[in-house]
Formats: C-alpha cells, structure tokens, sequence
C-alpha cells in the first residue's frame, strides 16, 4: 500500500494544469500538495488490481479523481467560508474568493483532459459515470446550503444528501478502477453500491469527528459545524430527542445571532453527551460499514480483495 501511495503522489506531482497567468494555475497546485489520505485514487487503484497487475498504468486516471475531489473542496470551501484545510489555510484565504472560482473551474476542465486518451472502447461509459456523479456530487452540495436556512431536515433528507455530496464520488472512484479494468459489470455494480455506503459512514464519522475529533490531529476547526448550525446527523438526532432543558438550551444555541465560539461549541457539545449522541452516530456508522462490506461477498476472495478491505477498516478506525 505504502509503494501504492508513493506512485500515486508521484502521478500527482506530475500532473501539469498549466503555468500562466501563475495566479490561476498556484493555487491548483498549492491544493493538490497539502497532501490528505487520497482515498479516492487509491480506492480505484485497489479495485483495478482486484483484476489487473499493472495498476502503474491507470495512475493517471486515478489522479484524474483526485483532481475533481480538490476541485470540490476548493469551491466547498469558499460556500463555507472555511479558513483551514488540511491544517492549512483554503484557497480563497490565502487568495481571494474569484480567484478560488476560477481555479475550481480550470481544475474541472483538465480533469476532463485527463480522460481523454482513454481507451475508445471505455471512454463512453467512463465519461457517462463521471457527468453523472459529478452532478450528483453538485446536487449533494445544493442540498447543504438549503439545509442551512431550512428548520428541520429528517434523516433521510440527510443521508440523502451526504449520499450525493460526498459517497457517489467513492462509489465512482471504484467503478472507474473496475471499468479501466474491463471487469464484469455485475462487479462494478457491487464496488459503487459498496463505495457508497461506506461513503456515508465516512462523512457521518466526519461528522462526529467534528465534534469529538483532538484539534492537533483533525486539520480543521473542530466544532466548525456546530458553529456554522450545519443540519449533521449528530444535530438531527439531537433535536429529535431532546426533551425539556435540553431542548430549550439547544434551540437557544441554534436561534442565537451574537455568541462566543468556544461556549457555543462546549455547549452544545455537553447537551450531545448528555443525551448519548456520539453512541448513536457511532451505531449508524456501523451499520453502513457492514451493508457496504456485504456488497463484496459477490466478488472472488483474493489477496487484493484483503487489501481493499483491509484499506477500508483502517479509513474507519482512524481519528483525524
């Protein structure tokens, strides 16, 4: 895996957006190099080797969706005037709103050119798969501004809306591995429904890890949610439960236009302790790892199918 990850941010470095005007093309650059747990390119790397072993041969691909992932979180940033990435400042802090826009869209446009010397008899389906998660993905990310000024979001419109935001791109990354492979299309099937319903067990332990997560090792403001009033599964669930003063004191925090940060945050931190919040995400994320780990029993046992799993529950346990 560790030789895997090597070749692949190799594959990154050499990927060429452009130079001129340097104001557009430094930002994509300075993006791509903050690093993160390039899950997607790895993802579509581990399910072309479930049927090929020479995975150097679509690393470009792969980063190709590591590209249109930085490419969502650039304007995603921007949409939620986040001032860190990574650990490190976004895009438009660092440099300004429209260019931010216009970098977000030049990264879209190559990630468009890295597709095209596909193979003729897959670029078709590939291009297809990609306009719709795309979509999809855009789709996701209207729903959460919406949430925003909406009172009440139910569950479903949540898992709804993660499902797009954030899982159809982990879906897509591993159809893609097995499309570049030529692999049966019952296998495809079974590798996207599997990636996204991990998907959404991702971005729901984002969203504890939001809230729970040590601010040394998580890279982004914790408690950037319960700030910003974001309709997460943690807040849904609370709002659905609370009874009495927990109810007032949360509806308290969600109405108020003028508070401090920090109180705000351990408050209603302390109201999700209270009522055993944490242990309910974390039941709600177990429950999509294992229907997403049922989706790859249709597929052979093989050394790589063990990595692929093995990938996947380290993503799972991890803290940051």
């Amino acid at each position: 895996m560790k030789d895997l990850l090597s070749h692949l941010e190799s594959e990154i470095k050499k990927l060429a957006f452009g130079s001129q005007p340097k104001s557009l093309y430094e930002p994509i650059r300075y993006i791509m190099a903050l690093g993160g747990k390039r899950m997607r390119p790895l993802l579509t790397a581990l399910a072309y080797s479930l049927y090929k072993n020479d995975v150097e041969k679509i690393l470009k691909y792969a980063a190709a969706v590591e590209a249109f992932h930085n490419f969502t979180l650039m304007h995603d940033d921007i949409m939620d005037n986040a001032p860190l990435r990574r650990g490190k400042s976004t895009v438009h802090e660092k440099w300004n709103v429209n260019t931010a826009i216009l970098s977000g869209d030049v990264m879209l446009v190559k990630v468009y050119d890295m597709f095209l010397d596909l193979d003729k008899e897959i670029l078709p389906t590939a291009l297809s798969l990609f306009n719709t998660c795309a979509a999809e993905v855009c789709e996701g990310q209207q729903w959460d501004m919406e949430f925003e000024t909406k009172n009440k979001v139910t569950e479903a419109q949540y898992i709804e809306m993660i499902k797009l935001k954030t899982a159809v791109l982990l879906g897509f990354s591993l159809e893609l591995g097995a499309l570049l492979a030529k692999a049966p299309e019952a296998d495809r099937v079974a590798l996207r429904e599997f990636g996204t319903l991990i998907g959404i067990g991702f971005q729901l332990k984002d969203d504890l890890l939001d809230v729970y997560a040590d601010k040394k090792k998580f890279g982004k403001q914790v408690g950037g949610d319960i700030i910003a009033n974001k309709k997460t599964y943690l807040l849904i669930k609370a709002r659905e439960i609370a009874r009495g003063q927990h109810k007032r004191e949360l509806e308290f925090w969600l109405s108020a236009k003028k508070f401090n940060k920090q109180k705000k945050v351990k408050a209603i931190t302390a109201i999700y302790d209270q009522l055993g919040i944490a242990a309910l995400t974390e039941k709600k994320i177990a429950d999509y790892f294992t229907k997403g780990f049922e989706k790859l029993n249709v597929l052979p046992e093989s050394a790589q199918k063990q990595n692929l799993i093995k990938f996947t529950q380290e993503l799972i346990n991890r803290q940051s």
